[in-house]
C-alpha cells in the first residue's frame, strides 16, 4: 500500500516542499513543520493541535513553530501556530495564508499549495523571529506522517 505521501505528492514534489521548509527556516528561528494523514474524523485545527503536541513542536525555545496538517482522503487541512508566533501575526494571517493554499489545493497543485504555506509562513516567522548565528535546527523538515 503506498504512503499518504505518495499518494499526495510524487517523490519529487515531495523532495520540493522539503526544500521549501529548509529554505524558509535559513531565515529563521522558527521551525516549519508538514505533517500529512489520511483521515481526520475531528475538526482538522483540533486534530492539528493534538500533533502539534505528539511531535513536540511545543518544545521549541522561541515557542515558533507552525505545523501545515493536511488530512488527504478528507481533504481538511489546518495551520497550527505556537504561542510566540501567534502573539506577533496580523490576526487573519493563519485564514489568509489558508485561503492561499485552498486555492491551490482545488487546482489540484497541491505541492504549489504547499509551498506557497511554508513561504507564507516563513515570511512572518522571519519578521517575528529572524536567523541568528547560533540557530539550531530544533526539529526535521521531512514531511511526517501518521
Amino acid at each position: 500500500m503506498a504512503s499518504v505521501v505518495e499518494d499526495f505528492l510524487t517523490a519529487e514534489e515531495e523532495q520540493e516542499v522539503v526544500e521549501a521548509i529548509r529554505l524558509a527556516e535559513l531565515k529563521t528561528s522558527g521551525e516549519i513543520r508538514v505533517h500529512l494523514e489520511r483521515t481526520c474524523e475531528a475538526d482538522a485545527f483540533e486534530r492539528a493541535k493534538e500533533l502539534f503536541h505528539f511531535l513536540k513542536m511545543d518544545n521549541t525555545k522561541a515557542e515558533n513553530g507552525v505545523l501545515i496538517y493536511v488530512a488527504v482522503d478528507a481533504k481538511k487541512f489546518a495551520i497550527c501556530g505556537d504561542r510566540g508566533i501567534n502573539k506577533g501575526v496580523p490576526e487573519n494571517f493563519w485564514q489568509s495564508t489558508k485561503d492561499l493554499m485552498q486555492t491551490e489545493f482545488k487546482n489540484r497543485k497541491f505541492k504549489d499549495g504547499l509551498v506557497k504555506g511554508i513561504n507564507s509562513a516563513g515570511e512572518q516567522l522571519a519578521r517575528f523571529f529572524p536567523w541568528h548565528a547560533d540557530d539550531v535546527n530544533e526539529l526535521s523538515d521531512e514531511i511526517s506522517t501518521s
